[in-house]
């Protein structure tokens, strides 16, 4: 690895079930999109990629491979020809691969035929940012090495996907703590718009937006805690959960995302809106 971007990682599906342990599932943050990158160059959708906030990854092959960019497109060239994201890319020995940044959406998956063979930490090769489980961050000099296993030969020479919204629309479902919140709050919750904040990464979304005022006073003792929930700190500011969130979690829980929706928070870069929807 010759350039590693802004925070680039090695991403599985995660390691689920490790809770009562105090591990957090992990994962890739946009799960849809790395299972699309291993399918187009035959792997096992579970198969290690990396996951690169902002593209900007610069990788040399050590011999003959086949990889695939999903995500936002971006653009990208093998030296100086240019590639495709969402098609396979053949790449023979030395040749060198520069992934651009996408002008819309956050985070780029790149998947290697026979996955990235980093070693597996509670069956996953997952990085959890939050504990420090799995493989460091990636830095230039890196030596990433290639496995074997895979399902098929890459058999899609494109896979069209639809364009990321300017500003998603997140499903959420009440609770579990929507009580200690005033009916205003919850209103606000699905009526106002929330920008991402800088200080969102893969633990969590902190937004900025109208406060949601609080129906009663108090602490609240802290309770297990899972991706797509909203907790709300004193500022009243919703801070929504990724993949490598805490497991307890002492402030209450306005509502939780759907987990289907949460891919879209996860590709929403800081600057950008969203808001939410009750169903």
């Amino acid at each position: 690895m010759i350039g590693a971007g802004f925070g680039a990682t090695v991403q599985d599906l995660g390691r689920p079930g490790h809770a009562a342990l105090g591990v957090s599932p992990s994962g890739a943050a946009d799960p849809r999109s790395l299972r699309l990158a291993n399918r187009l160059v035959g792997n096992h959708e579970d198969a290690a990629g990396i996951e690169a906030p902002y593209g900007g990854l610069v990788l040399e092959a050590g011999r003959h491979t086949t990889v695939a960019l999903a995500g936002p497109p971006c653009p990208a060239r093998v030296g100086r020809r240019a590639v495709d994201t969402h098609a396979p890319v053949l790449l023979a020995p030395g040749e060198r691969l520069t992934v651009g940044s996408p002008v819309h959406g956050l985070r780029v998956y790149l998947a290697v035929r026979g996955g990235i063979d980093v070693p597996p930490v509670l069956g996953s090769r997952s990085t959890d940012t939050l504990s420090g489980l799995g493989p460091a961050r990636l830095a230039p000099g890196d030596l990433l090495p290639v496995g074997t296993r895979t399902a098929h030969w890459p058999a899609a020479d494109l896979a069209p996907e639809r364009p990321f919204p300017a500003e998603p629309v997140l499903r959420i479902v009440p609770g579990p703590r929507d009580d200690w919140f005033t009916p205003e709050a919850r209103t606000a919750l699905c009526t106002a718009r929330y920008t991402v904040t800088s200080r969102s990464d893969r633990i969590g979304i902190r937004l900025d937006g109208p406060a949601l005022t609080r129906a009663r006073p108090g602490e609240l003792p802290s309770e297990a805690a899972l991706p797509g929930a909203l907790q709300v700190p004193p500022d009243g500011r919703p801070i929504l959960f990724l993949t490598d969130h805490p497991v307890t979690g002492g402030y209450p829980v306005i509502a939780t995302v759907h987990e289907d929706d949460l891919r879209l928070a996860a590709q929403t870069r800081p600057g950008r809106t969203l808001r939410f929807r009750m169903i």
